[in-house]
């Protein structure tokens, strides 16, 4: 079983975990990057096959494995954000939204001592690695 499979063996130290968790994470990091990278590319030629094939008279193209076309696709693009959310205020329809907390915005709140209704504070813990 590779050590970086869940439920591989710790190291068995504490000291020897923290090694270990920054040795991981710098490897999730790096792979991060590649596939960013690689998703980059991947955007590259989508464009590409989407402006050649939108700019000529083709309905598609094949190469020796797959085959291309163009296939129209309706996204929503919020152009008002007070009309939208006037919108769900009156229609109550919060199916619209992602029920999901700004991080940000509620620190900020809280900060200035404000209390948010429905929002509770949750104590975590966090792992900090410093080079020593």
């Amino acid at each position: 079983m590779s050590n970086l499979a869940v439920g591989a063996p710790m190291p068995p130290s504490v000291g020897l975990c923290a090694d270990e968790y920054h040795r991981v994470r710098e490897l999730r990091l790096a792979m991060q990057k590649e596939v960013e990278a690689v998703k980059a590319r991947e955007d590259e030629i989508e464009t590409h096959i989407i402006n050649n094939l939108s700019a000529g008279s083709d309905t598609g193209a094949a190469g020796l494995l797959y085959r291309a076309q163009i296939k129209p696709k309706t996204v929503p693009k919020l152009s008002d954000w007070a009309e939208f959310t006037f919108y769900i205020w009156q229609t109550k329809r919060f199916d619209l939204i992602q029920k999901r907390v700004s991080d940000t915005a509620v620190k900020e709140m809280w900060e200035a001592g404000e209390t948010i209704p429905g929002v509770d504070k949750l104590n975590m813990k966090a792992v900090s690695i410093t080079k020593i």
